[in-house]
């Protein structure tokens, strides 16, 4: 797939528009794919990137597509796609999994649409079953699958040949065993397949070159190794491990992006705030060693605080370490769990959410519940304000006008990415707000969530 893309890429001209190219590139990566399997199974990796590429074809056909649409369009089609692999192969159904595969080329095509957009895509999280499959129980359903009665050795070699010696290698490397992939070009090809004949694989290799990093695998070994590892061999208590975000949502909406993001979600929101026992009781319950807080409003902050402090010094002894960013609105939590990476050090991942927090202008528009004097002056039971970081900078009487104007001003100094979180009966403002960034600021990238929280018809910040 890979080889396919940057052979199209290299050969680009002026003749075609760079959206055309990243297309092809993309159908050329789908074919040479399926060309490399001997026996092409759907449900796998080749049916994500087939996705990816018909996706990429449709909107490459609009003269005014860019690259970046083509990849964020074939990224989506290809997360749909591994989402529905358990649906096309029973293993990964009993298993209770998306395909190994698949989930690396949405890697690839998220990190590729998050260079080009600065949006970090939500990748599928849907619950996972059994993180071991014990093999004896898999259903062979004859296209390679590891299975009791399937082939009992994988082999795999670099190849040194002429390329029009391949179509006659796999075709006999197809007679000796499945799932059988030969990749590669120019002389150098790489071998893959699961056969009985070791011997017999590899002379299928001398035949037409010189075959080399010859590896072989036996099945049964892996199998014993991944038995003595099941999660039912293990006895007594579990140490907490790993890091878990926890996040204070104010709406069902926001509540589904946190927990698609990976986080933990406690319920929050005007009038119905957690309090530091409920926040408690979440860090504890997480089971994780180290534990990140997004309060998301600035009440919550503090109980955050105290909670964090609590659970320190009641779980001194197992070294639990609790980090609460302070984040004070909701676009805000959002944009700190975007850059949260479980694979950096703690220290390294609180630093990164929080200067991203930070970095965010926030606003928001609210309707006023009661007569008041505002910094922006007095407004009456039913005006709309306008908030800029917490603080109410603009009364009107219309909800688009004042959001707008409130966008205005948090673009004034700039920006790349618009997030906008539209409340619960808030009708179409929310892509009124979007059409008008797109025609003011047709630079700036906008995301529109629906996040069902109260009291706010919309929220709102920039990046």
């Amino acid at each position: 797939m890979l080889g396919a893309i940057a052979r199209r890429l290299a050969s680009a001209s002026g003749e075609h528009r760079n959206a055309e190219v990243m297309a092809e590139a993309l159908q050329r990566a789908t074919e040479a794919s399926y060309a490399a399997v001997g026996e092409p199974v759907e449900g796998t990796m080749l049916t994500v990137v087939r996705a990816a590429s018909d996706a990429a074809g449709e909107l490459a056909k609009d003269p005014k597509a860019r690259t970046r649409d083509v990849l964020a369009g074939a990224a989506a089609a290809a997360r749909e796609a591994l989402g529905r692999t358990p649906e096309q192969l029973a293993v990964l159904a009993e298993a209770g999994v998306v395909d190994a595969g698949g989930r690396g080329i949405c890697v690839i095509l998220d990190a590729a649409e998050t260079v080009l957009t600065g949006r970090r895509p939500v990748p599928v999280t849907q619950p996972l079953g059994r993180h071991v499959i014990p093999v004896p129980h898999l259903p062979h359903d004859g296209a390679g699958d590891l299975s009791v009665d399937g082939p009992s050795y994988e082999v795999m070699y670099l190849l040194d040949t002429r390329d029009g010696d391949i179509p006659a290698l796999r075709a006999r490397l197809g007679e000796l065993g499945d799932s059988v992939v030969v990749v590669g070009g120019d002389g150098l090809w790489n071998v893959h397949v699961h056969v009985d004949d070791v011997g017999a694989a590899i002379e299928a290799g001398l035949e037409v070159g010189r075959p080399h990093r010859i590896r072989v695998t036996h099945f049964a070994e892996q199998v014993a190794r991944a038995g003595s590892e099941t999660p039912g061999a293990q006895r007594g208590p579990v140490a907490p491990s790993g890091r878990r975000v926890i996040a204070v949502a104010a709406g069902p909406g926001l509540a589904a992006l946190f927990a698609e993001a990976g986080a933990t979600v406690v319920e929050g929101g005007p009038g119905r705030r957690p309090s530091a026992g409920e926040l408690l009781g979440a860090i504890t319950a997480c089971g994780a060693q180290e534990v990140v807080v997004l309060p998301n409003d600035p009440d919550s902050v503090r109980a955050s605080r105290v909670a964090a402090s609590t659970a320190e010094t009641d779980h001194a002894a197992r070294g639990l370490r609790i980090a609460v960013i302070p984040t004070e609105a909701q676009v805000q939590g959002l944009a700190a769990i975007a850059v949260h990476e479980p694979g950096r050090t703690f220290d390294q991942d609180v630093t990164e959410m929080t200067a991203t927090a930070r970095h965010v202008r926030h606003g928001a528009v609210t309707v006023a519940a009661r007569d008041a004097m505002t910094m922006a002056g007095p407004c009456r039971v039913g005006d709309v304000l306008g908030v800029i970081a917490g603080d109410f900078a603009v009364v009107g009487d219309d909800l688009a006008a004042v959001a707008v104007e409130v966008l205005e001003r948090l673009l004034a100094a700039g920006g790349e990415l618009v997030t906008l979180v539209q409340g619960r009966d808030a009708g179409d403002l929310g892509a009124r707000a979007a059409a008008w960034v797109e025609e003011r600021h047709p630079h700036v990238d906008t995301v529109v969530y629906d996040g069902g929280q109260e009291r706010y018809p919309l929220l709102m910040s920039v990046e």
